[in-house]
């Protein structure tokens, strides 16, 4: 696609993944003028990155990907305010700053925030999240050692949760973790997989509380937290901080009144257009208003925002285009333990579906895999302790392969397999028991080995 000269002035609230993959893709394919609106931070940086900053792995600065010259060499233009109203009959928006912006395609990428039930308390000194880079502020000021703070309680069980948790045990403070769920995330992991995460928290030496509701948060003269109280048996915790990371809501309440249409989120169809001419949603903030296949219309997911950018920016340099995410891929780690998954997995197995699950025997490493009951076609697999390839398993689900040619072929799914174990023989083994198959490990020339070297990303 050929740049263009000068036409538009596109403005774009946000700066998180979606926004600046925007941002960076319009300026690949146009000259257009751009402008990045956010009151976090004047400069984009990872998110994800932010709980080794206060582990100590690395500076808040090494979190910025792009040199401070990259902005202005592409001619992106960086306003740290926060937009208060949105004009959308003028195409113009009133910043907090006073400032007034004019805009001809206007991208909402606000993200995430996190949610909250209305605890008394829940906005007391000490109460935060990690979603923002005041977030890490707070934990440093609050949290940053286990002097000042004695005890933290995390309310909510999900990923953000245990990356809390992990940063507040790499300083030694105490962490007790309410999980309302009666096991960890098993709202998205079936039981194999949850129950596994169960015990590396528990190993960890977290305060693991599973079925556990949080009643209200207690606090000081001087409004600041002191302990929490349990639902149903009134049992108080005294605790400094308290991380509230029970699942986000898109952060949307600046549209009120804009004329584009919400529900949860910013509703968009498939080409990631709002009701409204000229302006899209992106990201955690924006929701389907017909879900693709199997997805969520809310997908909260670094991968799929940074695809939502990608897409939306062809589609307003005159190239419109519709956002296909493909197949399901995601990851995470739970403290030691790293997580994949591919395709279609649920919590519980789909009339449809054969389920196959393999643990070893030291209980943090595991296989999960769907396939079809009658064809035997390839669904989905979740890996627990064990680094497999996107590019495969992208691969065997487009050209609907079986799960036989997944498990006899299961070395080339694995990443880096010179150098760990693979344990596909007692795998294929397991599975012939179970399944009354003979099924065997194909072999991969060893030069194979070291081509495609990228794990899932």
């Amino acid at each position: 696609m050929q740049k263009t000269a000068p036409k538009k002035s596109i403005v774009i609230i946000g700066n998180g993944i979606s926004g600046i993959t925007t941002a960076r893709h319009i300026r690949k394919y146009s000259e257009n003028q751009i402008t990045v609106v956010s009151e976090e931070h004047p400069y984009f940086f990872s998110r994800t990155a932010l709980m080794y900053v206060y582990m100590g792995h690395m500076k808040f600065e090494d979190t910025e990907p792009y040199e401070k010259h990259f902005w202005t060499k592409n001619k992106i233009n960086l306003i740290q305010s926060r937009v208060e109203e949105i004009e959308t009959n003028k195409k113009n928006l009133k910043l907090s700053n006073g400032q007034k912006l004019k805009y001809d395609s206007l991208i909402i990428a606000t993200g995430s925030k996190p949610n909250k039930f209305g605890w008394k308390g829940q906005d007391a000194k000490g109460v935060m999240g990690l979603y923002h880079k005041q977030d890490l502020e707070n934990l440093e000021h609050y949290a940053p050692n286990n002097q000042m703070c004695k005890r933290a309680v995390i309310v909510g069980g999900g990923l953000i949760g245990i990356e809390l948790a992990e940063m507040l045990h790499s300083r030694h403070i105490p962490v007790t973790f309410l999980v309302r769920e009666t096991s960890f995330w098993n709202g998205v992991l079936p039981q194999g997989e949850s129950e596994i995460i169960n015990r590396e928290i528990l190993e960890k030496g977290i305060d693991l509380r599973l079925n556990t509701h949080l009643k209200e948060i207690v606090t000081d003269e001087n409004g600041r937290v002191q302990g929490v109280k349990i639902q149903d048996t009134e049992e108080e915790i005294p605790c400094n901080v308290v991380g509230l990371t029970a699942g986000v809501a898109p952060n949307i309440a600046f549209l009120d009144g804009s004329g584009i249409e919400t529900n949860r989120g910013v509703l968009v169809n498939s080409f990631l257009e709002t009701n409204l001419p000229d302006v899209y949603a992106v990201g955690d903030c924006a929701e389907q208003r017909v879900s693709i296949g199997k997805r969520k219309a809310i997908e909260a997911v670094w991968y799929t925002g940074r695809m939502m950018g990608e897409t939306v920016a062809q589609t307003i340099c005159g190239n419109r285009k519709e956002y296909k995410p493909g197949f399901w891929f995601n990851s995470a780690k739970f403290f030691d333990i790293e997580y994949q998954t591919y395709g279609w997995i649920g919590t519980q197995a789909e009339p449809n579906e054969t389920r196959f699950y393999w643990e070893h025997s030291n209980g943090k490493k595991c296989l999960h895999f769907s396939f079809d009951k009658k064809s035997k076609v390839f669904l989905g697999v979740n890996a627990l302790g064990i680094r497999l390839r996107h590019e495969f398993f992208n691969r065997v689900m487009e050209q609907k392969k079986t799960i036989y040619y997944v498990l006899e072929h299961f070395k080339e799914a694995l990443f880096d397999p010179e150098f760990y174990p693979s344990h596909e023989r007692e795998v294929i083994i397991q599975f012939n028991q179970e399944q009354n198959t003979e099924l065997s490990i194909k072999k991969k020339p060893w030069f194979k080995f070291f081509s495609n070297t990228t794990p899932g990303s």
